[in-house]
């Protein structure tokens, strides 16, 4: 058996999946499995990858389901994934030659049941690192939701889950009328039990193309507000600093008011929450603001 499936959810990416998939056939290592869970694709997702099926290069997986939004594409796959180890590659993004090859034999030589996997670094085209900095060296592991705080590492790295400790949780949840979700809900939860292990090497190169949810933040906020506040309520139980709650409980309260939701139900911070209730309004109407504009 495979020892790490790379997982693509991906929608009317057609014109970009091909980067990924020549990048996996590239790899020093073919200990892969490569899952694209198609969600709703109208363009020729289908048959450009029933082609790379067909050429047998890699060993790959599709599977095709109803248009949800990128979470319910990671609950599926989640599902379908059956390797001790799992990355989530977008599909407008690509990983080094020999990121496959450097995962399995790290993993290898440093796996414990006290980690539920590695973080590991994401890089621009141009080389520049996503994250601010690298992670310490002197430091093996520790917490994602830390990351900030303890080493002032901030922006996106790699994730690398064990897979039956990730299966462990929750799906995101659906939310009538939304498509979004923020993953960041499970990063929390796990790190509530386990630490990562901290990988200093570029694992994938990154590239956020303007239809891509990065891009659009004021535009998820103002037509997923439930999916948002859910993932604030969740976060204010995690391991964040009171200042970081305390910018949290702002979001809450705007994406609460876009949902007509109360910020207070299901809340361990309700002090905090109203509190932050003054910039929260400022923040809901920023958002309104910025999709009248748009």
């Amino acid at each position: 058996m495979k020892t790490i499936t790379v997982f693509t959810p991906t929608y009317n990416r057609a014109y970009c999946l091909s980067q990924l998939y020549e990048s996996l056939c590239r790899q020093t290592s073919d200990d892969f499995k490569w899952l694209i869970v198609d969600d709703g694709s109208t363009d020729s997702t289908a048959e450009l990858i029933e082609e790379w099926i067909k050429e047998k290069k890699i060993c790959i997986n599709y599977h095709y389901k109803e248009n949800g939004g990128m979470h319910t594409g990671h609950n599926m796959a989640l599902k379908l994934i059956t390797t001790e180890l799992n990355m989530c590659v977008d599909s407008d993004d690509y990983v080094p030659k020999d990121s496959i090859e450097k995962i399995v034999s790290f993993w290898k030589n440093n796996k414990s049941n006290n980690y539920a996997g590695i973080l590991g670094l994401d890089r621009y085209k141009n080389g520049d690192l996503v994250s601010t900095k690298k992670f310490p060296k002197n430091i093996k592991s520790g917490k994602y939701s830390l990351l900030k705080r303890k080493f002032g590492v901030v922006g996106d790295v790699k994730f690398v889950y064990v897979t039956d400790i990730i299966k462990k949780y929750d799906d995101y949840p659906v939310f009538t009328n939304e498509k979004f979700v923020p993953l960041g809900y499970k990063y929390s939860k796990i790190d509530m039990e386990y630490d990562m292990l901290f990988f200093n090497e570029t694992l994938c190169i990154v590239d956020y193309l303007p239809d891509g949810s990065t891009r659009n933040m004021f535009k998820q906020y103002y037509k997923n507000p439930k999916g948002f506040a859910f993932s604030r309520i969740e976060s204010l139980k995690g391991l964040y600093s009171l200042n970081e709650k305390y910018i949290i409980c702002i979001h809450l309260v705007a994406e609460s008011l876009l949902s007509g939701q109360s910020p207070f139900y299901n809340n361990s911070n309700k002090l905090l929450t109203l509190f932050s209730f003054p910039f929260g309004v400022l923040l809901y109407f920023l958002i309104l603001l910025k999709n009248i504009k748009q």
